[in-house]
């Protein structure tokens, strides 16, 4: 299998028991998580050489967080030490119509603080076959830019192709800041991941009589946005997850694809909602996964949104699933009946 590198942030997730509200809460369950390392997970899953580049403080909790890869078989070999922090999130899970909630503590993480200077950037990229990233990691900090924007720059130099999962967050950053900073990256980017809102508050594009709160999709809309992405950057394929959200338990979940000639959509899932996080990172590894395996590319996206509705049913950050289920579930059987 293929030697995938992907760079970001790995946090310290707390996340209140149940769907319990954070008064509520007198302990927090523990799970270490974040976008790339999330995708890093996926791809190991599948049986890949999965790489994760970032930067964690010596000390235990740092190990901890470290650990949490390793033990799903996730190199880390180039994983920095230093710093001062690991960053937490607090995340309290909605229900029904009640939304889930973030709150972000990770100024000054040790990966927001970590200089280009300090990775071997010749040897990340020895024989790599992928490299990804997302709009995560540029939105921590100017030192996360550069770094972002020097990894970019070698894995073209090693001819590398590069996804990227746009990921707005916009506690993070503004959207001025996002397009700015953004759009000067994608002359780099082959894949392009990212929803409606991510499309529009990164790049500046946004579907026309959209509202992603009905239960009918636009894909007219979609379909002129990526168009005008392609025209402008230029990308290989363009992707995005479409979610319904009826309420914060019970989501529609499909996908689109482009590669300049065919727009497709995929079948649609009606999901029950166990823990959200990390939907749009496992679309983004079972893209990357079946891209390298260099199936149809019907295949390639219905790949993609089946492993992320599966994820969807998975307590944590990351997609534990194996490429067989993720097939069955391809194939159609979403009955859920016992394994005996």
């Amino acid at each position: 299998m293929a030697k995938i590198v992907t760079l970001g942030e790995i946090m310290l997730r707390l996340s209140t028991p149940g769907s319990a509200r954070f008064v509520q809460s007198n302990h927090f369950d523990v799970v270490y998580g974040g976008g790339e390392a999330n995708v890093a997970l996926s791809l190991a899953n599948y049986g890949h050489k999965a790489y994760f580049v970032s930067k964690l403080p010596e000390h235990e909790i740092g190990q901890s967080a470290c650990n949490a890869l390793r033990q799903y078989g996730v190199n880390t070999d180039y994983i920095v030490r230093g710093g001062d922090r690991l960053g937490i999130y607090y995340l309290e899970t909605g229900a029904s119509m009640r939304p889930s909630k973030v709150i972000y503590d990770r100024k000054g993480s040790s990966i927001a603080e970590a200089n280009y200077q300090e990775f071997d950037f010749a040897a990340i990229f020895k024989d790599c076959e992928w490299f990804h990233f997302s709009g995560i990691t540029p939105a921590l900090s100017v030192k996360a830019q550069e770094l972002t924007l020097m990894m970019l720059k070698e894995a073209k130099k090693h001819n590398v192709p590069v996804s990227c999962d746009l990921n707005y967050r916009k506690k993070l950053w503004s959207v001025e800041e996002a397009r700015k900073v953004m759009s000067g990256l994608m002359e780099y980017v082959d894949v392009c991941i990212g929803n409606e809102e991510d499309a529009y508050n990164c790049l500046g594009f946004k579907p026309d009589n959209t509202d992603v709160q009905s239960a009918d999709l636009n894909l007219q809309g979609y379909e002129s946005v990526c168009k005008q992405m392609k025209e402008k950057f230029n990308f290989k394929y363009i992707a995005s997850s479409l979610r319904e959200s009826h309420s914060a338990t019970k989501n529609g979940w499909s996908g689109i694809i482009y590669d300049g000639l065919e727009f497709y959509h995929s079948k649609k899932y009606e999901i029950h909602i166990v823990d959200r996080v990390g939907g749009g990172d496992s679309f983004a590894a079972g893209l990357i996964h079946y891209l390298l395996k260099k199936k149809s590319y019907h295949e390639i996206l219905e790949f993609a949104v089946a492993a992320s509705a599966l994820k969807h049913t998975i307590p944590g950050d990351s997609n534990h699933v194996s490429e067989n289920e993720v097939e069955i579930l391809m194939k159609g059987d979403a009955s859920g009946r016992v394994i005996r």
